[in-house]
Formats: C-alpha cells, structure tokens, sequence
C-alpha cells in the first residue's frame, strides 16, 4: 500500500530547492560513484552537513539512472516502503501486538506530513537515515533479550548490541538529526520492554553511542556554524523560545488536520495568544503524560520521543528561515502515533466498544490520511506548483517568491520571474540571492548596465558568495570590462574550487578578448569539475568546432563534447543536432552534418522556433557547399585591452 500510495511521486520531477545543490548541479555528485566523488563524500561539509552516506546514495542513483528524476524518486519511496516494514517489525517484535503495530506502521508510512521527506530528492537523507535508525532499534532490542529467555545467546546478544552501534553509525552518516537515538534506547526500555534496571546503569551502557553523538554533533555545529546557524542579532532568543513553543504544539496539530503544508513556511513572531495556548497545549500534555506514567506508560514515552527527537530541529539553534518544516517530523511522530493507537486501542477495550467499532476509525484514519497524501504529492510535481501552491496556502513567504521566479525564469517567462523576484525583495530586501537573481535576469535582456546595481548589492551582502562573484563578473564582462570581470572569476574560483562556472564564465570573457586557446583551456577546466553539465558541452563544442580562429578549434574534441551532450540530454533538441551538425563538418563529415541540421531544423520549426531554423538554414547551406561554420567570438571593443 506505501508503494502504491507514493508511486505517483516517480512521475515528479527534480524541483529548485536544494536539488540543485545536492544532485543536478553538483558536479562531484552527477558523475556517479568515483573513487575522488567517495573522497570528497566523507571530508566535504558541503550544503553545511557532513552526511557521507547520503552523498554516496546520491552519487549511486546518478550512476543507475543519470539525471532521470524518476529512478531518483523510487529510491525514496522504497526506502520510505522499506522503513514502513520496518517499524511494524520493531513495534511487532517489542509489543507482540500484531494490529496496533501495524496501525502504527501504517500512520507513520501514508501520514501527510511526511510526503516531504519521500517526493522530494534531496531529502534522501530523512528516509535513509531513519532506515538506519529503525535497524540500530531492530538490533538494540535483540540484545536486551534477558538470559532467562534465550540463556545459550549471550554472544548473539553483544553481536546485537555493536550492530546496534554500527547501524546508529551509519545513521549518523546519512543525517546528523539522529543524535537524540540512545535517549530513544532509553525510552524503549522503560517501555515497551520494561527492563528492571536502574537509570544509571541503563545510561553508563549506551555509552558508545553517546560518545558517537556528541561527535555529530560537535561536526554538524563546524558544518553549519559559517553558513547554516542563523546569528542572534538576526533571530533573537525571545523569538527563538517563543517559536519553540509553537514549532511544538504546530507540528501537533498538523499531525491532527495536515491541510495547508507547505515547502517553506517563514519565521514570523507569533502573536501572544498563540505563545500561550501552545505553552498551555505543551504543559497539559506533559502533566497528563507524567500522572499516568504507571498505568499509561506509552503515553509518557511516546510524549518524550516526540518533544526529544525534535530538539536537534526545534530552532533553539535555528537554520535557515523557517519557523518548521515538514520533513523534520519523519522521525519524531512515531512516539506521537504509537502513544495514541496504544491509549484508543486500551480506551475501547476499557469501554467495551465492539470490535469493529475501533477498526472503523482506524480505517476511516488511514483512507483520509491517503487521499490528502496523494494530493499532497501533486503538490511536488515541478518548482511552480510546489511554490505557487506554498504561496497560497502561506503568507509573506519571500523564498517561495524567489523559488517560483526562479521556475519562470527556467521556463523563459522573464516578465513572470521579475514580478516574484521584486515581491520577495520587498519582503527581504536582505537576501542576496535575489539581486542576483534579478541580476541575470536583467542580463540576459541586455541590460547589463541595469543588472550591475543589483550585481554589487549582493557582493556587498555577502561577500563569499562565489555565485554572487561570478554574476558580477558576467556583467562586468558584457558592459566591456573585462579586467574586472576576471577578478570576479579568480576570486570565485578561489571561494568555490568544485564549481565550473567560474572557468566557463572566465573562458567565454577570454574569448571576447581573442586569447582563444587560453579560453579552451578555461572550458576544458570548467569541464573537468562538471563533465556532464549539458549547457557547457554544447557551448564548448560549438566554440571548438566553429571558432574562426584557429587556436580555438578541435573538430574532434568538438565530436566527443557533442556527442556527450546528445547522450545526456537526447537528439530531440535542435540547439544538441545543430551541434553535432558543426562538429561533423569541422572534422569534414559533411553528409553527416547535412543530416544532423536538417533534423535541426525541422524540430525548430515544430517548436515554433524560426529565428533558429533560419541561421540553421545558413549553416546548412555551408555543409551542402563543403564548407564548414565559422562564427566570431571576439568582441569588438575588447581588442585593445592589455593583459
């Protein structure tokens, strides 16, 4: 049933939030499972974590399926799958309840607000750890079985207890978040499985697993300190502590009516009253949990792996923007769902109720919680109906404007993204993604002169931002200056030595200059770092096989770079057969050039696209006459600049 709940998600494509960053803009990731990609995956604190394990999951999916969004979407979902069994073989195995373990299972597995963590590919790291997290618990719980029940097992049982270790290891590796896992041990023994043993003792023998988390943790704080951990002067402590108190009794009840999720929500002060109420909803909870301790036991232990498993994500050191998210929820509502299908299933025993009285309700639960899932995970399908959707169920939310501007500005809706872009700027005039984004977007109107304002805001916000570099330097390249032009790319190459737009950008400036062989050079060293990045191949291998001078031109090469870029992105796209066409005929393989181009052509003009079909059209004319394309790459007003 999980499948086949979430097997719409396989239809969804990669969204701009953080997929980016973590699979189809990440070099190290896209060219799949490599000895130096393994390397980096254990020392990079890239995207401000240290999760080696999900780099690797990440690196594997990109050597099994490319950049196919679908193969990367069935691995979440059979992870997600994987974990429903899990939990039900956990809840199973510690209470030997069959139907309230499955009830269980089941909440966790089809509850909307875990859709997050399953339709979206760079929250791998949710479902893989918790996969982890769900076999260290499996293996912790066979090696307390007393030796009265299993008394030849004493080696199984210590076997159990370091796989434990192992798996809890291994969890830590794929998301820091899992920190808080030895107090879950703790809360298991004190129920399900109610070992007589004293507190201190219970302490002192999980401490390999203590020693473990505060190595996470002391590693997760060097990831995020310089990025990620937002400072007071942004976020008081006041707003801090009273979000806290929200986040909790928040995340409560849209465990209780999950309508209006959202990808973002913003960080706003929460007015009194609702300070109040949830301090008020978080205290009855508490006391009710605690005087019941003996009788209920789950209701405590459920109360204390819910408030406890969140703390890592509560906002007491808050990162990023948002007031909750959520994908943080994947783990820690297990102790809210085992706590109140034990307290209903005891509550109609009490009462008497006919059996199917509870089933009913339980049926009626989980039909709900399935229909709003599958809506949910439609809400996924690309970056403008999640953040179109995110803007209409939130208010002032500036990062959804971004995200959605930058959709529009990947569908070539220019006049669509300004509109969001300024949106988000009047709400964060802080932000300097948005400059920049507004930047490019002036830029590639021919507006450099407009875009440098903007350009220059965004340097000054943040300084170490190589992107923020790099589109400076594009701008100062287009309005002729091309000395400062290259300094911005120096010095973004230096702030980001993976990144290949650097060297792309400093090739293309190069290239306004004449110095064409030194601008090869910078192309073939921005493809070294991203060697499947699609738009680079094609561009370096129009430069090598058309470049009207000299220096500039490698038919072959030009070949293997076209041919590279057809692999990847496919032969349907006229600007990928235009290519191979002028490759072909650098390297003399004319006929072949005439076909590629008239493929070209046709599918330009079956996309409505005649200016294209017109200059390809020209170069088809050549190829007939046996003569290869010739384009110039040197600017006019760069070739008296001294260097």
């Amino acid at each position: 049933m999980t499948l086949l709940a979430y097997l719409p998600a396989v239809r969804n494509g990669f969204v701009n939030l953080d997929d980016k960053d973590y699979v189809t803009e990440n070099p190290m990731v896209t060219r799949g499972v490599t000895w130096s990609g393994i390397q980096w995956a254990f020392t990079t604190l890239h995207a401000s974590n240290w999760h080696p394990l999900t780099w690797l999951s990440h690196m594997l999916d990109c050597a099994l399926f490319r950049l196919n969004p679908s193969g990367h979407h069935l691995v979440n979902v059979l992870l997600h799958g994987a974990n429903a069994g899990l939990l039900f073989a956990l809840w199973w195995r510690m209470t030997g309840a069959l139907w309230r373990s499955a009830m269980v299972a089941a909440l966790f597995a089809w509850h909307p607000l875990h859709v997050e963590s399953v339709a979206w590919v760079a929250e791998r790291k949710d479902v893989l750890s918790t996969f982890f997290a769900l076999l260290a618990l499996l293996s912790y719980v066979r090696s307390t079985r007393p030796p009265a029940a299993a008394p030849d097992e004493p080696p199984a049982r210590k076997s159990a207890y370091w796989l434990a270790l192992l798996f809890f290891g291994l969890g830590l590796m794929a998301k820091p978040m899992l920190v808080t896992l030895p107090f879950v041990m703790v809360l298991l023994d004190f129920w399900p499985l109610k070992r007589n043993v004293p507190l201190p003792k219970l302490l002192v023998g999980k401490w390999p697993f203590f020693v473990l988390t505060l190595a996470s943790c002391a590693v997760t704080v060097l990831a995020q300190r310089a990025e990620a951990i937002a400072p007071l002067a942004k976020f008081s402590l006041g707003l801090r502590l009273e979000n806290v108190l929200t986040a909790y009794a928040g995340y409560l009840w849209m465990t209780i009516w999950p309508a209006r999720l959202a990808a973002f929500y913003p960080l706003v002060q929460p007015d009194a009253l609702t300070v109040g109420l949830s301090l008020a909803v978080l205290l009855a909870i508490s006391v009710l949990a605690c005087r019941r301790a003996k009788r209920q036991p789950y209701l405590l232990a459920g109360w204390l792996w819910y408030l406890g498993t969140l703390v890592p994500v509560i906002g007491l050191l808050q990162v990023g923007d948002q007031a909750l998210a959520d994908r943080y929820t994947y783990f820690p509502l297990i102790g809210i769902f085992f706590a109140v299908v034990w307290a209903a299933a005891n509550g109609a025993r009490d009462l008497k109720l006919p059996a199917a009285w509870p089933a009913a309700a339980g049926a009626l639960t989980l039909g709900g919680c399935l229909l709003v899932t599958e809506n949910q995970i439609r809400t996924w399908q690309d970056s403008e109906t999640l953040f179109t959707h995110a803007l209409a169920v939130t208010r002032d939310n500036a990062p959804a404007r971004l995200n959605l501007g930058e959709a529009f500005q990947e569908q070539n809706r220019p006049d669509d993204a300004l509109v969001e872009y300024k949106k988000a700027l009047a709400l964060n005039p802080s932000r300097p993604e948005i400059y920049n984004n507004i930047a490019r977007l002036l830029n590639d109107q021919g507006k450099p002169a407009a875009a440098l304002e903007y350009c220059q805001t965004a340097v000054s916000l943040n300084p170490q931002s190589a992107p923020s570099r790099v589109g400076l330097g594009m701008v100062f390249s287009e309005l002729g200056r091309y000395d400062d032009a290259m300094k911005e790319f120096s010095e973004a190459a230096r702030l980001n030595p993976l990144s290949a737009a650097p060297h792309f950008q400093s090739g293309r400036t190069l290239l306004k200059l004449g110095r064409d062989a030194d601008a090869v050079a910078a192309f073939r060293e921005a493809l070294r770092r991203e060697p499947d990045n699609v738009g680079i191949l094609i561009f370096v291998a129009r430069v090598l096989a058309s470049d009207e001078n000299a220096p500039g031109r490698d038919g072959a090469e030009a070949c293997a770079l076209a041919g590279r870029a057809a692999q990847l992105a496919g032969q349907q796209q006229p600007v990928v057969l235009d290519t191979l066409a002028m490759a072909c005929a650098e390297t003399g393989d004319f006929n072949a050039a005439t076909n590629f181009v008239q493929h070209a052509i046709d599918a330009a003009l079956a996309g409505g696209d005649r200016e294209d079909a017109t200059a390809m059209q020209q170069r088809l004319e050549l190829y007939r006459r046996r003569q290869p394309a010739r384009i110039p790459y040197r600017s006019e007003d760069g070739k008296n600049i001294q260097h």
